[in-house]
């Protein structure tokens, strides 16, 4: 019997013969495919860095550390504004810069796709609404966005503001620490459940939560799919929210055909009744793959603005003052028949509080940057850029650019504000730009300034870890989950 020494080396052996043979058996066909693809082209200088991982693993790395901007500038430094690397799995292309971010977004989705390195796609889904192009994407487009339309989404104020006040004081009653970043995870993730999908039940909500966030934190996790890694237990969180996810699909259909529940209550309803560009329905995989997709895009980019909100409101008593007197102005000015209930003209004139957001935004990206990947040959600034690679765009290089931002690095919510000097066309992105900007951004506002406008005016809250850093994991949250101590205002709204 082999002891409990002997076994761990036994399994670390193991381990490494897999990773071994692995790199053995692609490193040919990677250098063959690399030659193959650049010969005869001029593609960017860079490296692709080591056999099979590429640049992924110190890429990943720089992420976690809140160093990806750095990662990218030091190569940008070596080979200039368009370099070549290798990350997830496929030879890529950084471009930087607004000229680049133009290319990026304006370029047509017959010559750059939207689609994901493989390794994301299929945490995601490879049906999903993401990965879509042609007539296919218009149609589910247009189903999801006669949800998320600004003047659809007056119609969610409502719901959504007794949905955060019952949320909020669950959450806060008996407790005066949280932890802000899973809260906000939570709440942002009941809320989308609730008021986009129509999924109201808790058992079945907290069971899609725990397995959302496993598949979040294998997006860009080292795709190796071997037990106990990041990337393994994704997939089968994936997994286990396709199982059940099915069984409500089955009961939606069900209540459709019966006229319990109409195609214009919520997006699944929507996207089962809706047609593809073969006048066929989408089939359970692409709805499911798209609601995978959403979810994880709408939550959690939106939680990480409101935990960031959090941490900087702690940290600036002067930004957190005027915060404050706008929202407590509002409430002021509330009128007797909105008995209490945030409206939507409300919402609108929270200016301060959404300047805030737009410089943090600014300063931490909530979304670091994204694939896409090259359909046909295509070329920028004088390189080839070879059919089938991936292109990578960052937002670093405009947002903290001096040339378009003055004082890049100063906390400045006034400069969205009537700027002397207007922010140009592809240079502020933290929601995309083009026809492909995120579908959801002002549902992530609304959901945003009403959550804030809730925790604001019924707490005060100071940092219980003063220099808690921000991570990427992979996206950017206080690394210690942010806990806060929260002192409840005599003036309560909840």
């Amino acid at each position: 019997m082999l002891t409990p020494f002997q076994l761990s080396n036994h399994g670390l052996a193991t381990l490494i013969l897999i990773v071994v043979t692995l790199a053995s058996s692609f490193c040919y066909f990677f250098g063959f495919h690399r030659r193959r693809d650049v010969a005869g082209k001029n593609v960017p200088p860079g490296s692709f860095g080591f056999p099979v991982i590429g640049e992924s693993w110190s890429f990943v790395k720089a992420l976690r550390e809140n160093k990806g901007s750095e990662w990218i500038q030091r190569r940008v430094a070596k080979h200039g504004r368009v370099f070549k690397t290798s990350l997830m799995g496929s030879p890529t292309v950084v471009i930087t810069g607004q000229a680049g971010n133009k290319f990026v977004f304006g370029c047509g989705s017959e010559f750059l796709s939207m689609k994901q390195p493989p390794s994301i796609a299929r945490v995601t889904g490879k049906q999903n609404f993401v990965e879509l192009t042609g007539m296919r994407y218009k149609r589910m487009k247009g189903a999801l966005m006669s949800f998320l339309r600004p003047e659809n989404l007056q119609d969610y104020i409502g719901h959504m503001d007794a949905l955060v006040k019952h949320l909020l004081l669950g959450a806060t009653k008996g407790k005066n620490t949280i932890l802000a970043v899973p809260f906000m995870r939570k709440l942002t993730f009941k809320v989308t459940c609730s008021l986009l999908f129509g999924l109201h039940h808790e058992s079945t909500n907290e069971a899609l939560f725990e397995d959302f966030s496993k598949a979040f934190k294998g997006l860009w996790a080292f795709p190796l799919n071997l037990p106990g890694t990041t990337y393994h237990q994704a997939l089968q969180g994936r997994s286990r929210i396709v199982e059940c996810m099915l069984p409500v699909l089955q009961r939606r259909k069900e209540q459709i055909t019966e006229g319990i529940v109409s195609p214009k209550d919520d997006i699944i309803s929507s996207l089962l009744t809706s047609r593809d560009e073969n006048n066929e329905p989408f089939g359970d995989e692409a709805v499911i793959d798209t609601f995978i997709a959403l979810l994880i895009a709408s939550h959690d980019t939106t939680a990480i603005l409101l935990s960031l909100m959090v941490w900087k409101l702690a940290r600036d008593p002067k930004i957190y003052d005027k915060v404050l007197e706008e929202q407590m102005g509002i409430i002021r000015e509330r009128e007797d028949e909105t008995q209490g209930k945030l409206s939507w003209s409300e919402v609108q004139k929270m200016r301060y509080t959404w300047r805030v957001a737009q410089e943090l935004m600014r300063m931490i990206p909530p979304v670091f940057g994204n694939f896409r990947k090259t359909l046909k040959d295509i070329s920028f600034e004088g390189y080839d850029i070879p059919q089938g690679w991936q292109v990578f765009w960052e937002a670093s290089g405009t947002h903290m650019n001096k040339d378009i931002f003055e004082d890049p690095t100063n906390f400045d919510p006034s400069r969205f504000d009537n700027p002397s000097k207007p922010i140009p066309p592809f240079a502020y992105i933290p929601f995309g730009a083009g026809h492909r900007k995120c579908i959801g951004n002002e549902f992530a506002r609304i959901e945003a300034l009403g959550i804030m406008h809730h925790l604001v005016t019924n707490f005060e809250w100071s940092q219980l870890i003063p220099e808690e850093s921000i991570t990427c994991q992979p996206m950017p949250y206080p690394s210690k989950g942010l806990p806060i101590k929260l002192k409840p205002r005599t003036f309560r709204t909840v």
